[in-house]
């Protein structure tokens, strides 16, 4: 129902790998509305910029389901599997479950490749109200050569973590995938996207150049926010609120 408390059951994506969530009731009530929010590589549900903005969320009248996509987190899967393709079905499987229980409307907001995911699902499905991309991934492949061109698939580790070994079906999808630029124009639905200006992980040119394409983009720049809005994630959460 539209003013459902509890979002309850096993969420599980195709492979039937339960996806660890987090529900957060709107503290108004019937909420406005809810936003899954979805982070990005080597991430979790539980990362601060996704805590802060599903508090903020919950204090303006929507309620927020964060999880963590297959192999990440308290979710279950191999890490190694990772990658955009299969992200876009654990984001799917996240709709899926919210829309048996909540028959309001749904945004969906993406962190880094989480937002590239976001441009996926979105891209294809109807069951959206709104798109939020924040600190969005645009160019797939390039990232992936950026970050892990200079190593060994299979061998090394993203980022020196060892819960995140680098896997060649990593590579290979993020290659596959190349770009999500050319699904901007599909993008019918409202959608944020928020950059901010100190980004090192993720050009803030990729989120212009995608925003200049799609027929109902708004981008905001937050000035001198970092990749993972380390002491800007308020603003980011108040501005995703401002436009919801």
């Amino acid at each position: 129902m539209s003013n459902q408390e509890l979002i309850t059951g096993k969420l599980a994506n195709p492979e039937g790998e339960a996806l660890d969530y987090a529900f957060q009731a709107s503290r108004v009530k019937p909420a406005r509305g809810l936003v899954i929010i979805g982070h990005g590589v080597t991430a979790n549900k539980d990362r601060e910029w996704a805590v802060v903005l599903a508090d903020a969320l919950g204090a303006a009248g929507f309620a927020s389901l964060r999880f963590s996509f297959a192999g990440n987190g308290d979710s279950e899967g191999d890490f190694r599997a990772s990658c955009p393709t299969k992200e876009t079905s654990d984001a799917r499987a996240a709709l899926d479950f919210v829309s048996e229980q909540y028959d309001g409307p749904v945004y969906f907001a993406g962190h880094s490749m989480g937002a590239a995911v976001g441009v996926l699902l979105a891209a294809t499905e109807t069951r959206l109200e709104g798109l939020i991309s924040l600190a969005g991934m645009v160019h797939t492949h390039d990232f992936a050569q950026r970050k892990f061109g200079d190593q060994t698939p299979d061998q090394s580790l993203m980022w020196d973590k060892p819960e995140c070994p680098l896997s060649q079906a990593f590579m290979d999808d993020m290659r596959a995938v190349d770009s999500v630029l050319s699904l901007a124009p599909q993008i019918q639905i409202p959608w944020l996207l928020i950059h901010g200006s100190e980004d090192t992980v993720v050009p803030l040119t990729e989120s212009e150049q995608i925003a200049a394409q799609a027929p109902d983009a708004q981008l905001q720049v937050l000035t001198s926010a970092d990749h993972v809005f380390s002491d800007s994630a308020e603003d980011m959460a108040r501005t995703v609120c401002d436009w919801l």
